[in-house]
């Protein structure tokens, strides 16, 4: 069982004393206990002010068939042992725990066609508002949304349960004449699970069946965090280190089209990403303490970096062109040479550091 208790205490509640807001799960199904508790209340307006209608709120984003009495509940975690994960199963793979020893998870696919999934959803999604500041609920409805769950496997009793881990969600754009763009939309791991390396399994799950099928034309994400472009490139990484074109000889030669090639056609990963994949091999492939050969580096990097640098510069000729001198002026301070040069030395920084993590990384996993 999962317990998630007081997962809104953050915001403020006028009108309670002693406040907490507690929510039960299932591990599996995530049949939900509600309870609202405190040790007194407003009971009159204060300065035409009445308390918060904290169950509302709460109300608003856990759906119906909840429960908020404890022995029924209880009732309901007896019944665990029924849940089967949704749809076609996708992956299994093992975690060692010094506690427990090897843990065994899968992860599946599901759409909203599978019978009891759609209610299923709803609760899961829940633990978006609890986990994410700036989450939203999608509309679930709409076919072309593709749902992958990831679930631990466990034996209790002499009956084997499973417990939800955590999923993503991916919507299939259409790309013309006869292709799709699936874009990752949300990604979550459960808190208990954090740290265990599930959020790899399951994104590198997720870009090997999009792999297989011919008529998507590439993976991507939308509004990713820094966390998620991290464990993208790791997970990229893994993939592509064992492409010929991306082999160790070839990376002093540079960024090359048969990588964006190789890339795009057997792992469906678009130029900008692949790109990055290499700097990160080239980094892993390069002797830093050559000066020649990290400047060598450094300059390659730069050179991608620079970018916004030079799409500022050309719209500064632009500006000359159509500004008075004074506004001319003040644009001009914003891209002064020296903080251009100064800040591109500190993204280079931030990048190298980024990709050393991501080379250890895979060391450790080797």
């Amino acid at each position: 069982m999962m317990n998630f208790t007081n997962v809104v205490c953050s915001e403020v509640a006028f009108g309670y004393k002693g406040l907490q807001i507690q929510l039960f799960y299932t591990a599996g199904n995530l049949s939900t206990l509600f309870k609202v508790k405190y040790s007194s209340k407003v009971t009159e307006t204060f300065d035409c002010v009445e308390p918060d209608d904290v169950e509302g709120k709460i109300r608003e984003i856990v759906p119906a068939g909840f429960t908020c009495n404890t022995d029924d509940f209880i009732s309901l975690l007896e019944k665990e042992a029924n849940f089967k994960p949704f749809g076609t199963l996708l992956h299994t793979y093992t975690v060692h725990s010094e506690e427990a020893g090897e843990l065994t998870y899968q992860i599946h696919k599901a759409d909203i066609t599978c019978p009891g999934f759609q209610e299923y959803h709803e609760r899961l999604q829940t633990f978006l508002m609890w986990f994410i500041e700036t989450a939203s609920f999608i509309d679930a409805d709409d076919d072309r949304w593709d749902f992958f769950l990831v679930f631990e496997k466990y034996n209790k009793d002499g009956e084997t349960l499973y417990a939800t881990v955590g999923y993503m969600t991916v919507y299939n754009y259409y790309v013309y004449p006869d292709k799709t763009r699936p874009r990752v939309s949300q990604m979550l791991i459960l808190p208990p699970f954090q740290g265990e390396g599930h959020g790899a399994q399951l994104l590198e799950a997720v870009h090997r069946f999009y792999c297989s099928l011919p008529k998507v034309q590439d993976i991507t994400a939308e509004d990713p965090s820094e966390n998620y472009v991290k464990l993208r490139d790791y997970v990229l990484v893994k993939l592509c280190q064992g492409l010929p074109s991306f082999a160790v000889d070839k990376l002093p030669l540079g960024f090359s089209a048969d990588m964006i090639k190789e890339a795009q056609d057997k792992l469906k990963i678009n130029k900008k990403h692949a790109r990055r994949v290499y700097e990160i091999l080239r980094l892993r492939a390069t002797d830093m303490s050559d000066k020649e050969k990290a400047r060598e580096y450094r300059l390659e990097v730069k050179k991608r970096l620079f970018g916004p640098y030079r799409k500022n510069q050309r719209e500064l000729t632009k500006m000359r062109k159509c500004l008075r001198p004074e506004e001319l002026v003040s644009h001009m301070g914003q891209m002064d040479t020296q903080t251009q040069h100064e800040e591109l030395e500190k993204s280079y920084q931030v990048v190298v550091e980024d990709y050393r993590r991501i080379i250890e990384r895979l060391a450790t996993q080797a």
